[in-house]
């Protein structure tokens, strides 16, 4: 699916649900990392994860239109746009669109993991950043610290 695509399909269930037209733009953003979609306040345009129309099709994706145009029509009209707001939670019910967006499979922590062990209570301590034994000590018996290789 490409953007304009993405376009007649934002138009299209937002005049099947909302039974309103949706005036802006709608596209694929392929920054967006922990979130399904989201909606500008300033420009009103939608913008779209990608990721989860690939790993979860179509349904999905309409389930996070749906909500990114509660948030679109509710602020056009001067009402409460935001999740916490009665209107929206509403409004969300009633058009079937989605609370939350379904969790991405991780592509993987790429972040090194060490795993030091302290010599004298056997204490295990996983860290991202390496740790210097000569300055260091474990936090709990002040014993000395080794690294261990996974």
């Amino acid at each position: 699916m490409n953007n304009g695509q993405l376009q007649e399909l934002t138009e299209k269930v937002s005049l099947e649900s909302f039974k309103k037209p949706f005036l802006h733009q709608a596209v694929f953003n392929y920054r967006l990392k922990t979130t399904g979609g989201r909606y500008l306040l300033q420009s009103h345009n939608i913008e779209i994860n990608p990721k989860h129309y690939t790993h979860f099709g179509d349904k999905e994706l309409i389930g996070i239109l749906k909500h990114e145009l509660c948030h679109y029509h509710l602020h056009i009209e001067g009402r409460g746009y935001k999740h916490k707001d009665r209107e929206f939670k509403e409004l969300l019910l009633k058009v079937g669109g989605a609370r939350h967006c379904s969790t991405l499979p991780s592509d993987g922590d790429t972040r090194l993991k060490l795993l030091y062990v302290c010599l004298e209570c056997r204490t295990q301590f996983s860290r991202q950043r390496r740790i210097n034994l000569e300055k260091y000590v474990c936090g709990k018996c002040k014993g000395k610290l080794k690294k261990v290789e996974k």
